[in-house]
């Protein structure tokens, strides 16, 4: 079994685990960070997207093997001191969410568009920018508005 070394909102992990377990299932089964989903093992639904060294990554494609000695951001990783962060706070605020199952995903790809793009985004570039998450509740309108208002606040 491999040893996996991995800085994970901060604090340096170091477990052993198969070569073939997901960063997804490191993340929930192994260090207990259910925030990060679960939704479709396929690489389709975005509901396990995590920043990877910075980069916004579907966690349910990468084996935590492969990602030894990098630097893991979950959405427990995103507030800092008891507050949220912008990006929370709006998705809070704007009704960003119904059942809840894809915002972790959601958040974090959104704080990579913006990280990538910059603060000021218009409807068309982040309705791009979600395309590889799905959200079967909301139809996007009130998650674009919360995106917008995160990324203002960024």
């Amino acid at each position: 079994m491999p040893k996996v070394s991995i800085t994970v909102n901060g604090q340096k992990v170091t477990r052993d685990v198969p070569g073939n377990t997901l960063l997804v299932e490191f993340l929930r089964e192994d260090l207990g960070l259910t925030g990060t989903h679960v939704g479709c093992d396929t690489s389709q639904c975005g509901a396990c997207v995590v920043h990877l060294d910075g980069k916004a990554v579907k966690s349910c494609t990468a084996l935590a093997a492969s990602c030894d000695g990098a630097s893991v951001t979950t959405i427990e990783g995103l507030a800092k001191n008891g507050k949220l962060h912008p990006m929370q706070e709006a998705f809070r605020e704007h009704h960003g969410l119904q059942c809840g199952y894809c915002t972790p995903g959601m958040i974090m790809t959104a704080v990579d568009l913006v990280n990538r793009e910059g603060k000021k985004l218009d409807e068309e570039t982040i309705r791009h920018g979600l395309e590889g998450n799905i959200c079967r509740c909301t139809g996007y309108h009130n998650i674009v508005k919360a995106v917008q208002a995160g990324a203002e606040n960024m």
